[in-house]
């Protein structure tokens, strides 16, 4: 653990700014905090982490993701035509059926890309991930091991940039899970008028997303942002007062839609497989 508060030479910063700059204290311990406070960022890997592994194991499970009137949130809308048979698409199967090492590629493929780019552009998870997986720095008052840092000016991370887009995107997506939502007040037999269990859970997953994309700080903007005068755009500053509210709990709504789009996941998948019936309350 010694060597954890070395300071590396690597992490000498000569050009006059950084912790370890000349006209600085001379300490070599990277930090003087004696708390636990590599523990948060610990847990922030091991969540991100343990939610990677899930979700590319089930993008190519490619399976149990469908059971009438139930869809997983991983693979709504079904794009391709190597979707479920009766499995929705709303917009069609525009993609036909595709292998690679003689194996067919997941329909789930073709829209995680989507969400995943929306969340790891967030403004958000990057302090999220840049403090736990790349130690920039991993806490406060405890110094970063880089040598040096460009920010988001250079490949790869220019692309956070494209935020805006991925969150218009994710809005899309967010209507099509609506929609399944709306959808799972019907029986096995398709029929309406039913509540089950796996109504709540795609309720509760697709009302988590509304509030995650809702409370984003690029929400924020598109409503409310550039505006000189808000006197002269009433709604939108009224709109801009909802959402800054919201983005108060940015941070909450972030975890709590990534537990609920896994959960909700797992609830199609178990019911999928028959480990479980969807039990209907009327």
């Amino acid at each position: 653990m010694e060597l954890w508060y070395e300071t590396s030479p690597m992490a000498i910063d000569t050009s006059g700014n950084g912790v370890f700059s000349e006209g600085r204290a001379k300490l070599s311990a990277r930090t003087l905090r004696t708390d636990k406070w590599w523990i948060q960022p610990a847990i922030t890997v091991f969540v991100l982490f343990s939610f990677i592994v899930y979700a590319t194991f089930r993008a190519f499970e490619n399976g149990k993701y469908f059971a009438e009137p139930l869809i997983s949130p991983f693979y709504s809308p079904c794009l391709s035509t190597a979707c479920v048979k009766g499995s929705p698409s709303f917009v069609g199967t525009i993609f036909g059926t595709y292998h690679i090492f003689g194996m067919t590629v997941s329909p789930s493929l073709f829209i995680l890309i989507f969400p995943l780019a929306f969340r790891m552009t967030c403004y958000y998870y990057r302090k999220a991930y840049y403090r736990s997986f790349w130690m920039s720095p991993p806490a406060c008052a405890v110094a970063e091991p880089h040598a040096k840092y460009t920010g988001e000016t250079r490949a790869p991370l220019i692309i956070q940039n494209g935020h805006r887009y991925a969150f218009y995107a994710g809005l899309v997506f967010n209507v099509f899970l609506t929609i399944d939502a709306i959808g799972a007040f019907r029986n096995e037999k398709g029929q309406w008028g039913h509540m089950s269990v796996g109504t709540l859970v795609l309720l509760a997953n697709a009302t988590f997303l509304w509030l995650y994309s809702m409370s984003c700080h690029t929400c924020r903007h598109t409503v409310g942002g550039r505006l000189r005068n808000f006197s002269k755009h009433p709604i939108r500053y009224k709109l801009w007062t909802w959402v800054s509210i919201l983005n108060h709990k940015h941070q909450n709504f972030a975890w709590i839609s990534l537990f609920g789009v896994a959960l909700a996941d797992l609830y199609v998948r178990q019911v999928s497989g028959h480990s479980i019936r969807n039990l209907y309350f009327f």
